[in-house]
C-alpha cells in the first residue's frame, strides 16, 4: 500500500545528526517510569501510531482515489485512538527540519541564560498574558519548565531589550513554510473524513502569503529543554546517575493546545500523548529521520463540534545530564486568526449531529482567553468505573438466578427495545470506536425525511458502520418497532428466528 501503519520497532535505529548511534536509542526503546515518581505504569507502551506520508495526503480534482482514501483513514484511526498520527516528509524538507534542529541546538547553546529573561523576552513571548497569544516572538525562558524558547512569527521582528534586533536560528522562514502547507495538507484530510466542504477550515486560517503589515497567527518554535547550563539546572541532580531510568516530567502536565494542529519534530525522545483507554503513550521514541508527530488541539476539537479529541500532552524532562544541549525541537502551531469564529454550522451542514455546547459561536480571541482543563474536557474518559466489579458479578449472580427459574416474559416491543440497546452497544459502537468514529444520530423527524434521498447527509456515516438501508439513522431506543427488526437482523443475522426458537422452548 502506499500508506503503512508499524509499530516503530521496525525502524532501524535512530542515529544523532553527525552519524553516530544514538546510545540512548539503542539501549533501550522506552525508559521505563520508576514508580516511586510516576503513578502511569503504563508509560512505557510503545504506540503503534498511523503513518502516512505526505504525497499520500495531497488532495486531487476529482474523485478521490482509493490511496487517497486508505490513507485518510489510516490518519483518522490514529487520531482517535492515539490523538497523534506521524506523517513522513519528502527527503528535502526532512533535511531542511534536521538541519533546523542542528541549527536551534547551536543557537541555545551559544545563548547565556539570565533571569531577567525570564518570561519576557523577545517582544512579550512569555508574559503569561492570554491578551498576547497572538503576539509572542523572539527568545524567552520558563525557568519553572526548565524550558528555552525561540518563536518565529512572520510579520513581527522581534528585538533584544537593548533595542538590537535579535539574531534568530537559521532556516525559520522555510521551515515555517514546510509545516504550514503539511498542517495544511493534514486539516484537508480531517475534513475529507468528516465529509465537509474542502474551503471549510479556510476562513479559520491566514491569508497565504500574508497581506501588508499582517501577522502570523500560526507559529514555529525553536525550543530546549533542560539545557544544562540554564540557570537553576542544579535541580537535574535529582535524576541521579545511578537511576538510570528516572522519568521526570514538567510541572504543567495534562497540557492542551488550543490549536487546530501541532506538528512536532524533536532529536530526542520525551512527548507522552493520553490514548483512548487515558494511558501515557511515547509518541516519538523511535521517529524516521524523515518522520514529524502531528496531534489536535482545542480549536479543531471546538471547530468539529468533538468530533476530533485534543491531544493531552506533557515532556520528559530528565534523563539529559549527559546531554550538554538538552531536548530540542521544532514545535508548529497552525492557530485560527484572532477575528475568526468557532462554531458548529460546517458539522450541521454536514448532517452530523452537534451538541448544545458547541452550537453557540466563539470569537477565536474570547476562546484563547478562556481557561480549559483536560478534567472539565474528558471528566470520564481516563478512570473506569469503581463499581465495574460489583456490576459485573451482580449481572454474573442475576442470570444464574434468571437461568434456574422461569421468568414473566417481557412484552414484545419492551423486548425489542433493549435488544436493540444491547446490539448498539456491543455491535455498532464496536464498529465505530474501531473506525474513529462518533456516533452522532439524527433526528427521527428529519430523517425520515431525507432518507430516500441521494444527498442525504448521514450517508457517509451509514456506510462506514454498515447502517441498513432503509432504516432511519437515529438512535435505536427511538425507532419504531419495525425498524428495530430490521436493525437488529441487520447486525445479527438470524436474531428473529433465534427469538422464535426461545420463545418455543418456553413454552
Amino acid at each position: 500500500g502506499r500508506f503503512h501503519s508499524r509499530s516503530y520497532e521496525s525502524w532501524p535505529s535512530r542515529r544523532r545528526l553527525d552519524g553516530a548511534p544514538d546510545p540512548e536509542v539503542n539501549s533501550k526503546k522506552i525508559q521505563e517510569p520508576s514508580p516511586p515518581r510516576m503513578d502511569d505504569a503504563e508509560a512505557n507502551i510503545l504506540a503503534s501510531l498511523g503513518r502516512v506520508r505526505l504525497c499520500d495526503l495531497a488532495a486531487a480534482d476529482g474523485l478521490p482515489s482509493d490511496g487517497y482514501k486508505m490513507c485518510v483513514s489510516a490518519l483518522m484511526q490514529s487520531l482517535a485512538q492515539y490523538s497523534a498520527a506521524v506523517v513522513e516528509l519528502p527527503p528535502a524538507d526532512g533535511a531542511l527540519l534536521r538541519s533546523g534542529l542542528d541549527s536551534a541546538r547551536l543557537f541555545f547553546h551559544q545563548r547565556g541564560y539570565g533571569s531577567g529573561e525570564a518570561g519576557g523576552g523577545g517582544g512579550g513571548g512569555g508574559s503569561g498574558d492570554a491578551r498576547e497569544w497572538c503576539k509572542t516572538s523572539g527568545y524567552y525562558a520558563d525557568p519553572q519548565m526548565w524550558l528555552e524558547m525561540y518563536d518565529f512569527r512572520p510579520g513581527i521582528t522581534p528585538v533584544e531589550p537593548n533595542g538590537v534586533a535579535e539574531l534568530p536560528p537559521s532556516g525559520l522562514p522555510d521551515m515555517f513554510s514546510v509545516l504550514g502547507k503539511v498542517s495544511r495538507e493534514v486539516l484537508d484530510a480531517i475534513s475529507f473524513s468528516l465529509n465537509l466542504r474542502s474551503s471549510t477550515f479556510t476562513e479559520l486560517l491566514d491569508n497565504i502569503p500574508l497581506r501588508s503589515q499582517e501577522v502570523s497567527s500560526s507559529v514555529l518554535s525553536a525550543c530546549c529543554h533542560s539545557r544544562p547550563s540554564m540557570e537553576g539546572a542544579q535541580q537535574h541532580s535529582v535524576a541521579s546517575q545511578d537511576d538510570e531510568q528516572l522519568l521526570m516530567f514538567s510541572d504543567q502536565e495534562n497540557q492542551i493546545d488550543k490549536t487546530l494542529l501541532t506538528l512536532v519534530k524533536s532529536d530526542r525522545s520525551g512527548l507522552y500523548i493520553k490514548d483512548l483507554q487515558g494511558r501515557w503513550i511515547l509518541v516519538d521514541g523511535d521517529l524516521g529521520p524523515l518522520d514529524i508527530v502531528v496531534y489536535p488541539g482545542l480549536a479543531l476539537y471546538r471547530e468539529t463540534a468533538g468530533y476530533v479529541n485534543p491531544a493531552v500532552h506533557k515532556t520528559e524532562v530528565g534523563n539529559l545530564q549527559e546531554c550538554m544541549f538538552g531536548r530540542c525541537s521544532l514545535v508548529f502551531k497552525l492557530m485560527p486568526r484572532s477575528v475568526a469564529r468557532l462554531s458548529g454550522e460546517e458539522m450541521r451542514a454536514a448532517g452530523h449531529g452537534v451538541d448544545a455546547q458547541f452550537q453557540v459561536p466563539i470569537l477565536v480571541n474570547d476562546f484563547m482567553q478562556t481557561e480549559h482543563s483536560a478534567n472539565q474536557l474528558f471528566p470520564k474518559n481516563n478512570e473506569p468505573s469503581p463499581h465495574v466489579e460489583q456490576e459485573a458479578s451482580y449481572n454474573f449472580v442475576m442470570k444464574r438466578k434468571k437461568e434456574g427459574r422461569k421468568t414473566k416474559a417481557l412484552p414484545p416491543s419492551k423486548r425489542l427495545r433493549l435488544e436493540a440497546q444491547r446490539v448498539l452497544k456491543e455491535r455498532v459502537q464496536d464498529i465505530a470506536d474501531k473506525k474513529g468514529i462518533k456516533l452522532r444520530f439524527c433526528s427521527l423527524r428529519d430523517c425520515e425525511s431525507h432518507i430516500k434521498s441521494l444527498d442525504r447527509p448521514c450517508e457517509n456515516i451509514r456506510t462506514e458502520i454498515g447502517w441498513p438501508p432503509g432504516v432511519p439513522f437515529v438512535h435505536p431506543h427511538d425507532l419504531p418497532n419495525k425498524a428495530k427488526l430490521m436493525f437488529l437482523e441487520a447486525y445479527e443475522p438470524g436474531w428473529t428466528a433465534s427469538q422464535q426458537d426461545l420463545e418455543s422452548r418456553s413454552l
